[in-house]
């Protein structure tokens, strides 16, 4: 269950169609949320749980199996820690930055807190240029392979991009590692529909 504008429903889609997984999306209704709150997964077992990145692990831990496969790194405890780094700094430093900048220049454009807007952008950039580094010595962010990490970023940097504000475009790294995330088959699924059986 989801909105499909959200960015929190696409980034449970992405990952499910990253597990090439069968699944039924269904326009939210809050009461079915025991925290009514967006998005919701409800399993065949009738197990529910709420929050996107939350969801994403459960689908990765359940059908670790299917589809693309160790998008949680734990072959070691060095790999685990970079991995768990990339999320948290993914869920503090970016998403609430990138999600602010996109609804101050799309949703409410003729009302815009141009300090607010400031602020965030500023912020953004400088965790860019962190993440620039990064990404000029390794393919992504945890390592040389895709994870839950960055697949996070997808569907708020999409969002982002629309605000045309220039963050992730002006840095070469980061524009490299972006478009291979966007370019993936799970991203241009969503962009046909939300609904998968």
């Amino acid at each position: 269950y989801g909105s499909a504008p959200s960015s929190c429903t696409k980034r449970v889609v992405i990952m499910l169609h990253e597990k090439e997984g069968a699944f039924k999306f269904v326009e939210i209704y809050l009461e079915r949320s025991p925290i009514s709150y967006a998005p919701i997964s409800n399993d065949d077992d009738g197990y529910v749980l709420c929050e996107s990145r939350v969801i994403c692990r459960y689908i990765e831990e359940k059908y670790a199996d299917k589809g693309i496969q160790k998008l949680i790194l734990n072959h070691s405890i060095e790999a685990k820690g970079l991995f768990e780094q990339a999320v948290s700094v993914e869920t503090a430093n970016f998403d609430p930055h990138a999600s602010l900048a996109a609804y101050e220049v799309l949703t409410k454009p003729a009302y815009t807190d141009t300090e607010a807007l400031a602020s965030c952008i500023s912020e953004l950039k400088a965790m860019l240029d962190v993440y620039e580094g990064i990404l000029s010595k390794q393919a992504y962010l945890a390592g040389d392979e895709v994870t839950l990490a960055d697949l996070f970023h997808v569907a708020s940097g999409v969002r982002l991009q629309l605000a045309a504000i220039g963050a992730i475009e002006t840095r070469p790294n980061v524009c490299r590692w972006f478009n291979s995330l966007t370019d993936r088959s799970s991203w241009k699924a969503i962009q046909t529909g939300m609904h998968h059986l």
